[in-house]
């Protein structure tokens, strides 16, 4: 899987009909969860999308510092199910906190985790604060990578 970051913009209809197709395959179909994908923050949004034989088969959106948290975020974390055991959860993750240093250059990064997948965020070194909460139905935890000192 080949990862690239795009603007809202740059996207070609054909992406952006895929990456919609997929958050509406994973969020509201697998997941069993009635709610608005289409929020109107993708357009303000970077989109890193996981490509594979020209599909997209993993994305994220990812957000600067106050365009969505306080701190730069990483959201609509999506890994088509056929393709989850190669392990591109983690390779999309770790393309999208590399693009959100590069693109705002800010190591610190919050993510809205669903509450069961707290320990492969946990790995990525997000760690959880605050209490869990309801989102859509769904058990969440604010999880958070904490800044780095810059040498």
């Amino acid at each position: 899987m080949r990862t690239v970051v795009k603007t809202f913009d740059s996207l070609t209809t054909t992406e952006l009909y895929s990456i919609l197709q997929l958050r509406s395959a994973v969020f509201v179909v697998e997941q069993d969860c009635v709610y608005q994908d289409m929020d109107g923050k993708d357009k303000s949004a970077l989109h890193v999308l996981g490509i594979k034989k020209d599909e997209v088969v993993a994305y994220t959106r990812i957000f600067g510092p106050g365009d969505y948290f306080d701190a730069a975020s990483i959201g609509r974390v999506v890994v088509r199910d056929d393709e989850r055991k190669y392990g591109y959860g983690r390779d999309i993750m770790e393309a999208s906190i590399k693009a959100v240093v590069a693109h705002f250059g800010e190591t610190e990064i919050q993510v809205s985790a669903q509450a069961h997948l707290e320990k492969f965020y946990t790995s990525l070194e997000f760690t959880a604060f605050g209490e869990g909460y309801l989102e859509d139905g769904i058990p969440h935890i604010g999880m958070r990578r904490p800044k780095r000192i810059k040498n």
